[in-house]
């Protein structure tokens, strides 16, 4: 096992999914990128509705960061890769960058230590050569830029090729500066540093639709940034009560629509939805929309509240539903239908007589994140013992697979899993009471155009495709 710090807390692919950006507990960002020429052989496939199709490992990576300087690490990954027979070399992804994005801090009028740990990385659309990303911790965003160097000036008038100025009296020739080809070098530098907006922990960054503003949540307020200004933000929603005994519910995760600029949502610890215009007032204190489905009081129990809160919201890249993401389930809601959700997947249901267990050991209050697949078509959130689960929306089918190291060798098919729940177990399936909650998919990335995950499995990174003969 590697160190607490290497352990990874946030997966994320950019808008064409050449690039997957993680972070970790230790502040750091690696960034892989997919090799050109495998972009270029495969066609773009989406989910195709109705097959769940068979995925293969393509990488799995160990962080192990502390003890690999990011060259050694990064060079290390590529001759492994070349030195490989690769039949079907579609897709693999390299190292291409890792830089320290936060520090340990500490907040001397609170006494309280301000962790690196990255909670969220969200990338920007590519305007230019270069890319650009936000990084959070619990308190401070950052604005990153990713760029390429491989030409170097050479010949100047006034200093030396080792940088030393030259003696004004002894130039006696005026030299044109040229360009010359030297060793790509891949530089990350902070352009943008917006702190001191947030009194509570950071748990959500979104960028809007507009691509010049994005919002920040923390437990009981979300912010309105605009990238250009770091020195002031707009708080547009704020459920602070006078009083802090009154308080009942703290803001779980917030989201932008994907195209409707004025719209976001953001869920509670109530197991609430609600959809706020920013159209109709400035403070968005009254939700144009509130979604939630009517408790069963047959099934109400003392852990009823905890496993009804939502850890993750995310649109449907069409915008028309969204998915959110409680303790034991995956719920689908159609943005015009607010009493209950169009769709419910059960992602662990076996665990639901294991409750008392799990509040003992803390594992009740995971937060486990969910992804849509670039179709829409297709669901994936992660579980314990290294499972993580896809649902097929058209045919209702679903899958359990495992990502490990056992599991992974390269171009293997992943086999589907099974948990038995009860009676006789099969000799394929595995009892619950042999999970092992210490092994857990919190943080889960889908490609958005082709059948390409990304699964964080405590300090191991799997990037599986799906299989094509």
């Amino acid at each position: 096992m590697g160190s607490h710090s290497d352990i990874i807390s946030t997966v994320e692919f950019n808008y064409s999914g050449d690039l997957l950006a993680t972070g970790d507990k230790g502040g750091r960002v690696v960034i892989f990128q997919r090799e050109q020429e495998a972009v270029v052989r495969t066609k773009c496939r989406i989910w195709r509705d109705g097959v769940l199709p068979l995925f293969a490992c393509i990488l799995a990576v160990r962080y192990a960061a502390t003890a690999l300087p990011a060259e050694r690490w990064g060079s290390g990954l590529r001759e492994a890769h070349r030195n490989k027979s690769r039949p079907h070399s579609r897709g693999e992804y390299n190292v291409y960058s890792t830089f320290q994005s936060h520090e340990p801090e500490f907040d001397y009028l609170k006494s309280l230590e301000i962790e690196e740990k990255i909670n969220k990385i969200r990338w920007l659309p590519q305007q230019n050569a270069a890319h650009f990303l936000l990084s959070t911790n619990d308190k401070t965003i950052k604005l990153w830029k990713i760029s390429e160097r491989d030409k170097r000036a050479e010949g100047y008038n006034l200093k030396d090729e080792d940088g030393r100025l030259r003696d004004p009296f002894r130039i006696t020739a005026l030299r044109v500066p040229i360009l010359k080809p030297m060793d790509l070098m891949v530089e990350a530098s902070p352009r943008r540093i917006f702190a001191n907006a947030h009194t509570y922990h950071i748990n959500s960054i979104s960028v809007n639709s507009d691509h010049e503003t994005y919002l920040s949540a923390d437990d009981l307020r979300i912010n309105l940034w605009h990238l250009e200004i770091t020195d002031r933000s707009f708080n547009i929603v704020d459920i602070k009560p006078v009083n802090m005994e009154e308080l009942t519910e703290v803001i779980t995760a917030a989201e932008f629509h994907p195209h409707q600029c004025n719209v976001f949502v953001y869920s509670s610890s109530k197991g609430t939805i609600r959809l706020c215009d920013m159209r109709s007032s400035a403070l968005c204190d009254r939700h144009a929309k509130f979604f939630e489905e009517p408790e069963d009081p047959s099934s109400r129990s003392f852990f009823s509240e905890i496993i009804s809160s939502i850890s993750d919201v995310k649109f449907s890249h069409s915008g028309r539903y969204m998915m959110t993401r409680d303790y034991l389930s995956v719920k689908v809601w159609d943005l015009n239908m607010e009493s209950r959700p169009v769709e419910t997947h059960q992602v662990h249901e076996y665990l639901r007589s294991k409750l008392c267990s799990l509040y003992e050991n803390d594992c009740i209050f995971d937060k486990f994140e969910c992804c849509w697949s670039g179709s829409d078509s297709a669901i994936m959130t992660g579980s314990y013992n290294n499972f993580f689960r896809m649902f097929d929306r058209t045919t209702r089918r679903d899958v359990t697979l495992e990502a490990s190291r056992e599991n992974s060798k390269p171009r293997a098919s992943l086999k589907p899993r099974k948990v038995c729940t009860g009676g006789k177990r099969k000799k394929d399936e595995i009892s619950v009471d042999s999970l092992d909650f210490n092994k857990k998919i919190l943080h889960t990335a889908w490609h958005p155009a082709e059948n390409i995950i990304a699964v964080a499995a405590t300090n191991n990174l799997y990037i599986f495709q799906d299989k094509v003969n």
